[in-house]
């Protein structure tokens, strides 16, 4: 066995549980853990480090705990999986967001002491509360060019703010803990948003830090309320409760689809004013369209997605699967539990596998990386000979 799910109140039998039959020694193990066990993480990752003898420990904290083809949703888990990966180069770094703001691309290179060709692939794993992820995405791909980035938003079960991140035999409640995976080895990612656009694209004419006022010279509140009131009647209902917002990623499309929004979250309405609030920042001149969150085309989307992987691999087994899904998939989305791990499993079979529900996913769509929600991110440890060119994106 490769990888290990264990579940329950107590942490040592958790663990005791996750690691039955797993191997010593290899390059890099990822854990994964509730934030029930948060007054004894370090203790766990130094009974991993005892035990596996990796070479380097990396993870967070997730409000549920991923395994291969499971989702544990409903209790405590932990979730490792210690991969072998030879020829690798693995190093794991702690950055705060005071140490690397205002820094540039030489200050940076020379922060992590790491060269231009010295890096084919990069994982993040962030606390969402300390760390501005997307100014380092940005930071990453100026100073590494043609580098993979992935992973996704610590989060937590019991209380928002218990997350964690977990670099070796720490955790460590701020910042983000950055994998460098070097050598032989890179990732082939899988980004999948499911998200049904509804209406059509419009342009923001008015907007303000995360309020847009207004859309196509109207009230954005007007705009929305006409997209939903021109659905048939039951799709009306749905979205009552599954509303979404898409920013279209590349303004300068003819033509938008499914996939070539960043899904953000409709937090409010300011009924006075007319205008909406976003979970994000909007400008003027950004192309909006609504999206339903839909479960129909999030289990499509997804499986076609993971087809294309499978068939671009041309029949070469990943060493592995970091699968990192949005808090707002799982079984609430889906009406039945370990669908994201459930279709990996489907496709690459007994592939070892491990992640957890994010506050917010990473993951490239084309040739830029973006903070995303309601995704699945997947990322396959491939040989770095085998990477495609663009790894899978949403179609459209």
């Amino acid at each position: 066995m490769t990888h290990g799910l264990g579940s329950g109140d107590e942490w040592r039998q958790a663990l005791d549980d996750a690691v039955i039959g797993l191997s010593p020694g290899a390059d890099l193990a990822l854990v994964f853990a509730s934030d029930d066990y948060r007054s004894k993480l370090n203790d766990l990752l130094h009974d991993v480090q005892l035990r596996l003898q990796p070479g380097a420990i990396a993870g967070c904290t997730g409000q549920a705990i991923i395994g291969q083809g499971r989702e544990v949703e409903d209790e405590p888990s932990i979730s490792i999986m210690p991969l072998s990966l030879p020829g690798a180069r693995i190093s794991t770094h702690h950055l705060r967001h005071e140490t690397v703001g205002g820094l540039d691309t030489e200050a940076f290179r020379a922060l992590l002491g790491l060269d231009d060709g010295d890096v084919n692939a990069w994982l993040i794993f962030a606390d969402p509360f300390t760390f501005d992820v997307e100014s380092l995405v940005t930071m990453l791909g100026a100073s590494y060019p043609e580098t993979r980035i992935m992973g996704g938003l610590a989060s937590a079960r019991t209380e928002p703010r218990s997350t964690q991140v977990f670099n070796g035999t720490t955790a460590i409640g701020d910042g983000c803990v950055l994998v460098a995976i070097g050598g032989d080895w890179t990732i082939e990612t899988i980004v999948s948003q499911g998200a049904e656009p509804l209406g059509k694209p419009w342009t923001i004419t008015g907007a303000e830090k995360n309020m847009v006022e207004t859309i196509g010279g109207k009230p954005a509140l007007d705009v929305l309320v006409e997209t939903v009131q021109a659905l048939p009647p039951e799709e009306q209902q749905r979205a009552g409760q599954n509303l979404l917002v898409g920013l279209a990623m590349d303004e300068y499309r003819e033509h938008f689809a499914r996939g070539d929004f960043l899904i953000r979250n409709l937090v409010g309405a300011d009924r006075e004013r007319g205008a909406l609030a976003l979970n994000t920042e909007a400008r003027v001149g950004q192309t909006i369209q609504f999206h339903l969150r839909d479960s129909a085309a999030a289990d499509e989307e997804l499986r076609l997605m993971l087809e294309t992987a499978k068939l671009t691999l041309g029949g070469i087994e990943p060493a592995g699967a970091l699968i990192c899904s949005c808090n707002g998939r799982g079984a609430g989305l889906f009406g039945e539990p370990n669908h994201d791990a459930g279709a990996v499993a489907e496709r690459f079979g007994p592939l070892p596998a491990a992640g957890f529900f994010c506050n917010g996913e990473i993951g490239p769509v084309g040739d830029r990386t973006f903070l995303h929600g309601f995704t699945a991110s997947i990322g396959l440890f491939v040989p770095e000979t085998l990477a495609s060119p663009g790894s899978a994106e949403s179609p459209a």
